[in-house]
């Protein structure tokens, strides 16, 4: 007889980190459905690597699903439209982060209807399903949006033994991947146990910070199904710590390996995936209805009744905003993603992409001002890589190129407690970030 489900506890526990004000507002509310918004702006770069290459014109009809962009290398995703209507334009436009990228604009007929042509995936084995991964347009669905293909196409060198399951989701507010554990737990269930088969895994962890109760009671049922009758498939509850959910952390708690920077989770024996993109390649193995919706949290000091909305990708914030009742007016700054490492829209006209996971509208957000830095040491103490981010500061400013290699700032992955943490209100973050930048440049 099979015993009793037990609860992993973390096979390593980071160090730095911060314990944050949880702010989980809609934890317990259920998801709303956004209408069709009457234009959509498909771009068509919303993932790591190559944009995607558009092969519809002006005047062409369109269905929810339909492809509109090819992939344009093998990091790379194809991209499809999220309504039914008339592509009335594909043009470069800069409303997104500012940037000169392709569009696909959309004027929705409002009906929503499916492409006709979607049918079932069907997968037997490890090519099929990262195939499935491709055509279903899927990336990481928690920030980064590296292509999920790629994930599940390692090198023949490679040997994976571990799936990690990350719905950690640390960042305050958001609360997008929760919902998708409590409202489509069937498919959360029959993806982890497809990828599980198919590539052969001899383990997979499922690791979720302690915050969430209800959906660790959830998870707990993939761990006991009957599929696991050699109790390979664990529930891992982790310390509701900041940025426990990122990538190189969440596989140091699973697994207890660390990953050397420029390197990919397969180089150490494991394949990581948000518990979102194994839910969504289920459904579109099942259904054949690619990406085209994301669900989202909408929260901030300026949203009075915070939701999470299910909103086709391209559909600019402000028609979320407005869907949600945000007076626009009162909001000094919205972030798309969470407030640690989310990043500031440049406009309202700025559309949800494939990555994004929440939307922040934030009022009396003024930057507060900067002095110099007073060696407290603090960044440093809360860095869970164990970097000196004052330090790659002074070397940056000095252009002391060869200490920003031996400060090993290549292994900073931009969680934001730096700047979180710093009295003197030092951009500390966005110093890594162009360290880092400079780094490259020099090596080229």
């Amino acid at each position: 007889m099979k015993l009793p489900e037990s609860i992993l506890r973390p096979v390593k526990m980071i160090r730095g980190g911060m314990h944050l004000d949880h702010q989980k507002n809609t934890s317990e509310i259920d998801s709303v459905i956004m209408p069709a918004p009457a234009t959509v702006y498909i771009p068509m770069s919303q993932h790591i690597g190559a944009p995607a290459n558009p092969i519809v014109k002006k005047g062409d009809a369109v269905f929810v699903g339909t492809v509109i962009g090819e992939a344009g290398g093998f990091v790379s995703a194809p991209v499809h439209s999220s309504v039914s209507g008339t592509v009335t334009d594909v043009k470069d436009l800069t409303i997104g982060n500012g940037t000169l990228q392709k569009y696909v604009i959309i004027e929705s007929d409002g009906k929503m209807e499916k492409d006709p042509a979607l049918k079932p995936f069907k997968v037997k084995t490890s090519a099929d399903l990262a195939e499935a991964a491709k055509q279903c347009g899927l990336v990481g669905l928690g920030g980064a949006g590296f292509p999920t293909h790629v994930k599940l196409s390692p090198s023949k060198d490679a040997v994976i033994d571990t799936l990690v399951i990350n719905a950690a989701e640390c960042e305050p507010y958001i609360t997008s991947d929760y919902r998708e554990c409590m409202e489509n737990f069937n498919d959360v269930i029959e993806g982890i146990y497809l990828i599980k088969e198919k590539l052969a895994l001899q383990k997979v962890v499922i690791c979720v910070e302690k915050n969430k109760p209800l959906a660790i009671e959830k998870l707990m049922q993939v761990a006991a199904d009957y599929r696991d009758a050699d109790d390979k498939v664990k529930v891992m509850k982790l310390p509701s710590k900041y940025p426990q959910g990122a990538e190189k952390v969440i596989i140091y708690s699973a697994t207890g390996r660390k990953l050397p920077a420029g390197k990919l989770p397969s180089d150490v024996g494991c394949i990581v995936m948000n518990v979102t993109s194994v839910a969504t390649l289920y459904r579109f193995i099942t259904t054949g209805m690619p990406l085209t919706y994301k669900r989202i949290t909408v929260d901030g000091t300026a949203v009075q009744e915070p939701k999470n909305v299910i909103v086709p990708i391209g559909t600019p914030i402000k028609d979320i905003l407005d869907f949600i009742g945000v007076d626009t007016e009162e909001v000094d700054r919205i972030l798309m993603g969470g407030p640690m490492m989310g990043n500031p829209v440049v406009s309202e006209q700025s559309v949800l992409e494939k990555r994004n996971n929440a939307i922040l509208a934030m009022r009396d957000a003024k930057p507060q001002p900067q002095t110099a830095c007073i060696r407290c040491g603090r960044c440093a103490d809360t860095c869970p890589m164990g970097l000196y981010p004052a330090m790659v500061e002074t070397a940056l400013r000095t252009k002391n190129y060869e200490s920003l290699n031996s400060l090993n700032t290549n292994y900073c992955m931009e969680c934001g407690c730096c700047s979180y943490m710093c009295p003197a209100k030092r951009p500390l973050t966005q110093v890594m970030r162009t360290a880092k930048a400079e780094i490259r440049r020099q090596n080229k």
